[in-house]
């Protein structure tokens, strides 16, 4: 049997939800066939060299219809940021009403499960859905967009503010096992608008499931998505994620990624710089023990003129742990006056742990400014033989160095809670003392 063939049963057996619009089952038909053209990427392909998805393909992932869950709100505290907020509960891909809030957004502004949006927007949503996250060449968007069942609609209106942060929470628990969710975000905050959103995706328990999402984010002429990733999944679960963003004249797109869960992450963010003075900054932590193996892609094109880029990622890694860091920024010949930093650091705590990272610049443009950098190394000796002068012991002080080293990049976040949050992970995981 093939890798794509236990899909290819499925496919024949869904069912397009209830009152869906007529353009969903041709969208659904046209990303399943390219799927099964493509089939799953081997290391043969160069943007997956250093990563196998052979764990993926191998195993047969089905989708399940779970029943409605039994946790409560107090249940959901651990990965609840702040209960003031906005949020939408999902456990094992289904949407829980009574775990969710979000009456008190703006009138104006949209919020919408995928399923409600399909009966209740069609027209709207057949506008942008699928536009941006493009997968002829990509065969895991291809799968999500053949199989996706629901995920979040967002539409922030012209001048519109979010104040409060919305997160949204995908949960996996015992029933998640060996099946596989295709969640999916569409996001299109118009001229002026702003939002912030975070992403958690986590679990209870050690379930082995696929989480394959894919999110689609606008951001209009003057318009800043801050847009957080959190992925704590089981570390017997493998996830998969592609971003695609298009940017419009001096908008702002500030994206988070912090990657601790999974057996097996792949965390893809592209974003298009479409319009003069648009931003991105990019930033991300991975932290991994054991044979965990995380994989972070980064490609920003830089197509119109004066606009800035500014990446930042780190990895910390023990045991046989592996990481990747693919970053790639293009320089479109009429982007003049680009300006773009990107930066990859990784400390390695064993002997086994390895990264490969491959930071790139590819400019057509001769006005800009770029530069970029990779280092990896273990801790360095000088700073380690001062703290245990001062009596620190040595495992102490080479959890205070590592938490440290983590500490630059989780300053970037601009959400206090969430960093507060990962700033207590990271803490507590390598000090083993509580985080005050």
């Amino acid at each position: 049997m093939t890798p794509t063939a236990t899909y290819s049963d499925q496919f024949a057996a869904l069912a397009t939800p209830a009152g869906a619009p007529a353009w969903l089952p041709a969208l659904r038909q046209q990303a399943f066939e390219r799927f099964t053209a493509l089939g799953f990427p081997t290391t043969r392909n160069e943007e997956w060299h250093f990563t196998s998805v052979a764990p993926i393909a191998e195993r047969p992932f089905k989708a399940i219809k779970p029943a409605a869950t039994t946790l409560t709100a107090s249940d959901l505290a651990p990965w609840i940021l702040d209960p003031s907020w906005h949020r939408l509960v999902f456990v094992n891909g289904r949407f829980e009403p009574g775990l969710s809030q979000f009456s008190e957004l703006p009138a104006e502004v949209e919020v919408a499960t995928l399923s409600d949006a399909l009966r209740e927007s069609p027209e709207w949503l057949s506008a942008h859905l699928g536009k941006l996250a493009a997968f002829d060449a990509a065969a895991f968007t291809a799968l999500n967009t053949a199989f996706m069942q629901d995920g979040v609609v967002i539409h922030v209106p012209k001048g519109e503010t979010v104040e409060l942060p919305l997160q949204i929470l995908c949960l996996a628990d015992a029933q998640a096992q060996g099946a596989a969710f295709h969640p999916r975000l569409l996001v299109v905050a118009e001229a002026q608008s702003q939002i912030s959103l975070i992403e958690t995706f986590a679990a209870m328990g050690g379930a082995e499931y696929l989480v394959n999402a894919v999110a689609e984010v606008t951001v209009a002429d003057g318009a800043r998505v801050d847009h957080y990733k959190v992925q704590q999944e089981s570390t017997d679960a493998y996830h998969v994620s592609t971003v695609q963003v298009t940017q419009g004249r001096d908008s702002i797109y500030h994206s988070f990624s912090f990657a601790a869960g999974a057996a097996l992450s792949r965390a893809n963010i592209y974003t298009k710089l479409l319009g003069t003075g648009g931003e991105a900054r990019l930033n991300g932590l991975y932290v991994l023990d054991g044979t965990q193996h995380a994989d972070h892609q980064t490609f920003v094109e830089h197509i119109a003129e004066a606009c800035a880029s500014r990446e930042l990622y780190k990895g910390i890694l023990d045991g046989s742990s592996h990481g990747v860091f693919n970053g790639k920024v293009y320089v479109d010949p009429e982007a003049q006056k680009t300006d773009g930093k990107q930066t990859n650091k990784a400390l390695l705590l064993s002997e086994q742990a390895r990264v490969d990272t491959k930071p790139q610049l590819e400019i057509f443009a001769d006005d800009v400014k770029c530069t970029h950098g990779a280092t990896v190394g273990r801790l360095d000796e000088l700073p380690l033989f001062y703290l245990k002068s001062r009596g620190i012991g040595a495992e102490s002080a080479k959890a205070l160095l590592t938490y440290a080293f983590a500490a630059e990049v989780l300053e970037t976040i601009e959400n206090d809670p969430l960093r507060l949050a990962l700033e207590r992970a990271v803490f507590e995981r390598f000090t083993h003392a509580s985080f005050e």
